[in-house]
């Protein structure tokens, strides 16, 4: 079924398509944040797509930091913080592993980006994502082969 509004205004995410999104921990944080209401929308709008067709990939790192983010920052209650942590287990997980690591620093020196976010690119690459979505690298830029998509663009 078609959707009502497009995900992204720029068309990086394309409802229904084939495609794997990595997801990073940014679209996990505004999705529960109620600071903005429109990127709290846009990114349980991505989610919810994405996961719905099978398409979300995230891993240790993301599971870990939004436990960080949403108890430390957003103050909310470790339990519950773990209860929503449940739903991301229909996702595809990457397990960062000793050759993750090693990879993201080359990345990380390579693209002058930091080594949190090579972690991500290098996880999202060994997934076989084309996109990451992300706010934390430039928007349309690609990296080891993975489209950065910017979910919250100019919200």
């Amino acid at each position: 079924m078609p959707r009502s509004r497009p995900l992204r205004r720029n068309d990086h995410f394309v409802p229904g398509s084939c495609t794997k999104v990595f997801l990073d921990t940014n679209v996990f944080v505004y999705a529960v944040d109620g600071h903005s209401q429109e990127k709290r929308a846009l990114c349980r709008d991505l989610i919810s797509e994405v996961t719905r067709g099978g398409r979300a990939v995230i891993s240790t790192q993301v599971l870990q930091e939004f436990f960080v983010v949403a108890t430390k920052k957003l103050g909310i209650d470790p339990l519950d913080a773990k209860r929503l942590m449940r739903s991301f287990e229909n996702m595809e997980i990457v397990t960062v592993n000793p050759r993750h690591i090693g990879e993201a620093v080359d990345c990380s020196v390579l693209n002058r980006i930091s080594f949190w976010d090579a972690l991500i690119v290098v996880c999202a690459e060994s997934a076989a994502c084309d996109l990451l979505a992300t706010e934390d690298l430039n928007d349309g830029q690609i990296i080891r082969g993975v489209k950065i998509s910017n979910p919250v663009g100019k919200a």
